[in-house]
């Protein structure tokens, strides 16, 4: 039994549906209300957005791409979002986010041959 949870929006005026899981919609209807969108104007702007993805896969990428923006108060108020008053001027969460950057490590960084084998020792030729 699948743990996918299918419903209808309506973008741009076409019906389509949607699979997602229980807490991926939690998430996106809290965007929504933050945000003072439906979902379905939501998923009209990320489908304006996407590149090739299904929107299904889109939508999951927009909703971890707001949260993770908005890990802060600051990371809030640096994505700009919030009730949006310049909707004409582009949104900041529809654009294509940085590459992830992973965080300085804590340790000394494992070398690249760890884990390896040792070489097996050279022998001299003619040697047996």
């Amino acid at each position: 039994m699948s743990t996918l949870i299918n419903r209808n929006v309506v973008v741009d005026g076409h019906r389509t549906s949607m699979r997602l899981e229980p807490a991926m919609w939690a998430g996106f209807e809290e965007i929504a209300r933050r945000e003072q969108l439906t979902l379905h104007q939501l998923c009209g702007r990320i489908d304006r957005s996407r590149a090739s993805s299904s929107l299904t896969a889109a939508v999951r990428v927009f909703i971890m791409t707001y949260f993770r923006r908005a890990a802060t108060e600051e990371g809030h108020r640096l994505a700009g979002h919030g009730p949006h008053r310049q909707l004409g001027g582009g949104w900041p969460i529809l654009a294509r986010p940085a590459p992830f950057q992973p965080a300085a490590p804590a340790v000394a960084p494992v070398p690249e041959d760890a884990g390896q084998l040792p070489a097996e020792p050279r022998r001299a030729a003619g040697a047996a």
